[in-house]
């Protein structure tokens, strides 16, 4: 494994709520940022609050911060990832006008192949096939 390949454990503060720690794991993880948030809290909340809490200080005091020259790269993968219509950051109308323009065209080419399909001269096509 080259030193490119390897992938180091971060805090990640600018993507933070208080110290980016959450942040960080849901980057190493490759995991949703509020996903790993919903899970520490519910940890915190039932009955793991001590050890949770134990791990969260200990991790905001051992992890280095994420270095910039990372940040740009993973920013940089971010605009290449072309992003789903409902996290582009649009406001729902718009949101909801792109999905419904998309399934508008899924429609259209779908009755296109239905039109195919069922035309004689794919019946026929395909009765000349099997012979």
């Amino acid at each position: 494994m080259s030193e490119s390949d390897r992938r180091t454990l971060y805090r990640v503060p600018q993507k933070g709520k208080i110290a980016g720690v959450c942040a960080g794991v849901a980057d190493f993880f490759n995991f949703e940022v509020w996903l790993v948030r919903v899970v520490a809290l519910s940890i915190f909340l039932l009955g793991g609050s001590g050890v949770i809490f134990v791990i969260y200080i200990a991790m905001w005091m051992i992890l280095d911060v994420k270095p910039k020259s990372h940040q740009f790269e993973d920013n940089h993968k971010e605009i290449e990832i072309k992003k789903k219509v409902w996290q582009s950051g649009l406001g729902a109308k718009q949101a909801l006008h792109d999905v419904n323009r998309q399934f508008s065209s899924l429609e259209l080419r779908l009755r296109k192949l239905e039109t195919h399909v069922t035309s004689d001269t794919f019946d026929l096509k395909r009765q000349i096939n099997n012979l």
